[in-house]
């Protein structure tokens, strides 16, 4: 996997520009932050977040992929000023639990998510290197 960065544009915080990749593909579904019993434990972004990746990690470890395949994201946020007061503890969940892996991410605020409790979902593509 590479980052691709354009000569001359600055380096982005906290994702890439672009990925390169080559290998066995895998897509998630949109990830909501419950628990296994479809239970949302935390009410904030952030505690959803946190809940968010770790259910996403669980569905990439099914296919032998890790936080280190990861190459895309699309996270949906039901409120962006949320959002931006969380970046703090959203970003020590990420690094907990992504390390420094910074893949090609988009956030899109949305007016709601079809889980009316739910106030971030993510997708994900991860690529796993073939042998």
């Amino acid at each position: 996997m590479r980052a691709l960065l354009p000569p001359g544009w600055p380096r982005p915080k906290g994702y890439s520009n672009g990925i390169s990749a080559r290998g066995r593909l895998i897509f998630t579904a949109g990830i909501v932050g419950w628990d296994n019993d479809e239970r949302f434990t935390a009410e904030d972004m952030a505690g959803q977040f946190r809940q968010v990746l770790v259910n996403t990690l669980a569905v990439l470890a099914q296919d032998g992929a890790g936080p280190e395949h990861v190459v895309r994201m699309t996270w949906y946020v039901t409120d962006r000023d949320e959002y931006v007061a969380s970046l703090a503890q959203i970003g020590a969940a990420y690094r907990e639990l992504l390390g420094r892996n910074y893949p090609a991410m988009a956030v899109v605020e949305v007016s709601r998510l079809v889980e009316p409790a739910a106030r971030i979902e993510i997708e994900t593509t991860a690529v796993v290197p073939e042998p």
